[in-house]
């Protein structure tokens, strides 16, 4: 059953209560009558519920709301009072309850009590529809926001697919013109990492040990493409069983790492160490500063993705860190995958 149904359900139990004590009160005046007198106020309340506060309240014309309630609660009252309750015929006006001495409030509230009842009919109808309203326009909110990001999430993942493949490439390039009997092994872990790419890094989640295992695959091609390789380690601690996590948020890190981490000597130094625990991530890359100048305009692209797609899907989850020390760039994330 769906809220609405449930929250007019609760309105309509919270009416008849009232009309049972109204009944009682006015013991002298029949059943029929009395019922019609919320037959009058159900209309009092949809009026208001459905014309009233859509209208005027909701479009801010506050005046005219306010006026139209006034209005709407006098004519009830005087129809219920001079119409309908007013004038029972002959042989109808058997008491509900033995008559006998009221107190002298009891009259006063006999009379306040009817414009209470369809005073809370306004009070209640009112709230409900406000309510409604702000929470539809809640909703709405909500499912603007998760298109936006992942539209957001579209275009960053499309950005960074032909700046990986660019960058792989490159590293292909190297050892083939180097004459490297490596290349064509180079070539086959390329196929893999596209193949990853393009059916499991489409998913909204991946299991971690996938990603991880993708990660080992780029950096063995990088390896490939170094003389001097023993600086290039990729080192993961830790109990990888189920966790899962958004595909190709590390790798842009790495990437990054190798393409600026060779000194003016072309020594290259990468150290990757990735540990986790339970639903705990960290990951530390630690490569020279290099003395290869950034692009401007070019550079970074993949570096800003992530930061961009860590902020977008894991806003409140995660810390990262980069700095430079002792001549090294480090970059340290540590990301709850829950």
């Amino acid at each position: 059953m769906s809220r609405k149904v449930l929250l007019h359900a609760g309105v309509w139990l919270i009416f008849l209560s009232l009309l049972t004590v109204e009944i009682y009160w006015n013991a002298e005046r029949f059943p029929m009558f009395a019922a019609s007198a919320l037959v009058l106020n159900m209309l009092l309340f949809y009026l208001n519920y459905s014309v009233l506060v859509p209208r005027f309240l909701l479009r801010k014309k506050t005046k005219t709301y306010i006026l139209s309630i006034v209005l709407a609660l006098a004519i009830t009252l005087c129809f219920r009072e001079f119409v309908i309750v007013g004038q029972p015929p002959e042989g109808m006006r058997k008491p509900l309850r033995p008559l006998g001495p009221e107190p002298p409030f009891f009259n006063i509230l006999k009379f306040l009590f009817p414009f209470f009842i369809s005073l809370s009919f306004v009070v209640i109808g009112t709230a409900v529809k406000v309510y409604e309203e702000w929470n539809r326009s809640l909703v709405e909110e909500k499912e603007i926001e998760a298109f936006k990001t992942r539209t957001e999430l579209h275009y960053l993942k499309n950005q960074l697919s032909p700046h990986f493949l660019f960058n792989s490439l490159n590293s292909i390039y190297s050892l083939i013109n180097a004459k490297s009997e490596e290349a064509s092994e180079a070539v086959i872990m390329l196929s893999e990492l596209m193949r990853y790419m393009l059916y499991q890094a489409d998913s909204e989640f991946v299991a971690l040990a996938d990603e991880l295992a993708y990660t080992q695959n780029y950096v063995r091609l990088q390896r490939l493409r170094i003389a001097n390789n023993e600086n290039v380690t990729l080192n993961i601690h830790g109990a990888v069983t189920h966790q899962k996590i958004r595909p190709l948020l590390l790798i842009s890190f790495i990437e990054n790492a190798f393409k600026y981490g060779t000194d003016y000597k072309g020594n290259t130094e990468v150290r990757i160490v990735i540990t986790v625990k339970d639903q705990t991530l960290e990951f530390e890359c630690r490569n020279l500063i290099g003395a290869r100048k950034r692009d401007q305009h070019n550079s970074g692209i993949g570096l800003k993705n992530t930061t961009d797609r860590l902020e977008l899907l894991y806003a409140e989850k995660h810390h990262l860190k980069v700095y430079e020390e002792d001549s090294k760039f480090v970059v340290h994330l540590k990301l709850n995958l829950d």
